[in-house]
């Protein structure tokens, strides 16, 4: 059986795609993400880094080539199948932890599960045991403003685990804290994704973070080569 979870084929991306003044971000992009490869993205401001993973992820579509689910095309498929196939499959750490601010820890990690069809007991297990790993278990009951940057990051990746997904894509995971939380969260990250298994897709500028991981894929002139 193969081990090859995620795949970009060909991928084309440009803004206001036919028209004259086009802006071409991404030609002939082509990327493997293997079961258990952790790829850092490197790419210079404006790149198009956060379009790839959007892509990656199924956030938006390319003009050209497709994206690869355990070897389904899936990335030009209609909405539906999209979201569930991203609701299941993928999960999302951003530069900002985009947590909802009116829930608690462990609520903010029942959400995503509810919305794929879990009970509420399940879901509050999970919830609970993710943060247990990430020793943010006593503070379940917090609200985002109660809790640290790096605490609300680790929130926002035991979110993005919640549904057991089988790919991790993360945009500057740690590029708003502070150099020590950065790299606290970050090797927590990387001891996850190997634990668990994950193929993981990692955008960073950051070379020291970059070096840790099993190989480093650069963004450039709108297309992607490995380092």
């Amino acid at each position: 059986m193969s081990d090859v979870v995620l795949e970009l084929r060909g991928i084309h991306k440009s803004y206001n795609h036919g028209a004259p003044n086009a802006l071409s971000v991404l030609e002939d992009v082509n990327v493997t993400l293997h079961k258990g490869q952790i790829s850092a993205l490197v790419a210079p401001s404006g790149a198009g880094k956060s379009t790839l993973l959007h892509i990656a992820g199924l956030l938006d579509t390319p003009d050209q080539g497709d994206v690869y689910l355990h070897g389904s095309a899936i990335g030009t498929a209609g909405d539906r199948r999209r979201t569930a196939a991203r609701r299941q499959d993928i999960g999302f750490v951003y530069q900002f932890h985009h947590l909802l601010p009116e829930f608690s820890a462990l609520e903010n990690i029942i959400l995503p599960q509810l919305a794929d069809g879990a009970n509420s007991a399940a879901a509050k297990k999970r919830a609970g045991d993710l943060l247990d790993m990430v020793g943010l278990g006593a503070r379940a009951d917090h609200r985002p403003s109660q809790l640290s940057g790096g605490e609300q990051q680790r929130v926002a990746l035991c979110r993005a685990l919640a549904n057991n997904p089988s790919t991790l894509l993360a945009d500057e995971p740690t590029g708003n804290l502070d150099e020590a939380t950065s790299d606290q969260v970050f090797d927590l990250i990387l001891h996850i994704a190997r634990e668990t298994g994950l193929c993981a897709l990692i955008a960073t500028h950051n070379p020291n973070l970059a070096a840790k991981m099993d190989r480093t894929l650069r963004l450039q002139d709108r297309r992607l080569r490995q380092v």
